[in-house]
């Protein structure tokens, strides 16, 4: 391919999550949300007990995010609403004024300057009062969130075209009601994530239909939850138990999810065995995966009208048998998760930099979910603290993987109508605080007025951006790694300071 082309009403997008820059923690009656109990408690749980108490301070410095968005020339912006902002307990019961100007300010401004708003409901952070009637392991979440969802609807629905209901409930499910590392840290092995997921998928559900029988008609938007997924291969493509393992890998990932939603209500065939089989060894009369009921699988069947994918990464996934007495996800997934030595690294370390991971991974979506839709709702590269203003390694990443993308679409059918770069600028990256930086702006944190300055990958983006595709040739420089950033801030140079 001479030049990587992309449809000419391809979204180009960068995303963002309330939490992560807006700031105003307790500002004008918002009330706390897990995320604001899990920082304020300390424990070396986040890089230097950072916050996110300030952030970017989007709350109060949005024209200087509006600004950012209208240099790289983008069609669409991706962010989420503070659900605790909006309704300070979590519920209509007392619905916060000053938090619907708020988001009226960015919607409106977005669409003065002809950009989307795709706009999500909740991106991890949950309003602590909720999270204080059981969170997510609670089915009256269930209706709180379809609730809240109708508001939003309500509310916003008469601009905002494109929803998300639920951002990555995989990471969601795991790591916050499974192992607690991420808020509101509950640790229930063997049954949180599971409870979790099962209740998320409900309330994404009803969340969907609500749009679906009520606004639909009037409001002509789409509805959709976003699903993260790595890529993975056999580690010895030889090994049956390899490939085996491969496979749950990917149901346990992206399947669990994608399956009831895209294809028929229920989960994955496998990871519903390899649950019922441990279960049983356990002495258990049940599995630890909840069931389905008919009712249920007819309510979450078909319930996405596009897919949403975040991709950041790829695995090599060896077969091995976790031993332990007590139940947990980690147990019933049974393998062991493998960076290719020969993959660059960026920041943080998990991230192995493997940008055709997500062509192969956009075909198996192809195939697996009926050809669906997709948007690329993100993808980036982080560097460590203090990070390369001139990021050429960063602007390789995003090249080769645009590349990808276009072949995806050209060579092998992908219906892919979108990307997303995370992010539009650095910012409170969950427990790597401020240290993992994947802004296409860097943010100085150490400065009160936290000016956004653009980094080499900003000017490189909007050229693509303006072009709508790739040239051809590609930049004479190549991905290293691992990745590392110098201890002095490099300037921008010349006209490069601004795009």
């Amino acid at each position: 391919m001479e030049n990587y082309t992309f449809p000419a009403s391809f979204a180009w997008g960068a995303a963002t999550a309330a939490y992560q820059i807006e700031g105003g923690w307790d500002a004008d009656g918002k009330g706390p949300s897990v995320w604001d109990t899990f920082t304020h408690q300390g424990g070396d749980r986040v890089f230097k007990n950072q916050t996110g108490d300030v952030a970017c301070g989007s709350y109060t410095l949005w024209e200087e995010d509006l600004k950012c968005i209208k240099q790289l020339g983008l069609t669409h912006y991706r962010f989420s609403l503070s659900w605790s902002r909006l309704l300070p307990d979590g519920t209509t019961g007392f619905i916060n004024q000053k938090g619907i100007e708020y988001y009226n300010k960015v919607i409106n401004s977005l669409l003065e300057n002809n950009i989307s708003p795709v706009v999500t409901l909740y991106h991890f952070d949950m309003p602590q009062a909720v999270e204080d009637l059981g969170g997510w392991r609670s089915e009256k979440t269930v209706d709180i969130f379809e609730k809240y969802a109708q508001f939003c609807y309500e509310t916003f629905g008469d601009r905002v075209k494109l929803w998300i209901t639920i951002n990555e409930p995989y990471i969601v499910a795991r790591f916050a009601y499974e192992e607690g590392i991420l808020a509101p840290a509950k640790k229930h092995p063997g049954y949180g994530a599971y409870e979790a997921g099962h209740n998320m998928l409900r309330a994404h559900a009803k969340a969907w239909h609500n749009y679906n029988t009520n606004f639909k008609k009037q409001q002509n938007g789409a509805v959709s939850i976003a699903l993260c997924s790595d890529w993975a291969e056999p580690f010895n493509p030889s090994s049956a138990a390899d490939k085996e393992a491969t496979n749950r890998y990917l149901a346990f990932y992206l399947d669990w999810f994608a399956k009831p939603v895209f294809i028929d209500g229920d989960y994955p065939v496998s990871m519903k065995l390899k649950i019922s089989e441990n279960s049983k060894k356990e002495g258990l009369k049940t599995s630890r995966l909840p069931e389905l009921t008919e009712e249920e699988k007819a309510l979450i069947k078909g319930t996405a009208d596009f897919f949403c994918l975040n991709y950041y990464t790829s695995r090599k996934i060896k077969h091995c048998t976790v031993a332990s007495e007590d139940p947990s996800f980690i147990c019933d997934l049974s393998l062991e998760e493998i960076k290719d030595p020969d993959w660059p690294q960026c920041a943080p370390e998990w991230l192995a930099v493997v940008p055709w991971g997500l062509r192969k991974l956009l075909k198996y979506i192809k195939k697996t979910f009926n050809n669906p839709v997709i948007y690329i709702t993100e993808n980036g590269f982080g560097q460590n603290d203090p990070p390369l203003l001139e990021d050429t390694q960063r602007w390789k990443f995003f090249e080769e993987t645009l590349r990808e993308v276009s072949k995806a679409i050209n060579i092998d059918g992908v219906n892919v109508q979108g990307y997303f770069v995370w992010s539009l600028m650095d910012n409170f990256e969950w427990i790597y605080g401020n240290n993992a930086r994947f802004g296409l702006f860097h943010v100085d944190f150490d400065q009160a007025t936290l000016p956004r300055t653009p980094y080499l990958s900003a000017l490189k983006y909007s050229n693509v951006v303006k072009r709508n595709g790739l040239e051809g040739q590609a930049d004479n420089y190549v991905i290293k790694g691992p990745i590392t950033s110098n201890k002095n801030k490099i300037p921008l140079k010349g006209s490069q300071t601004q795009i």
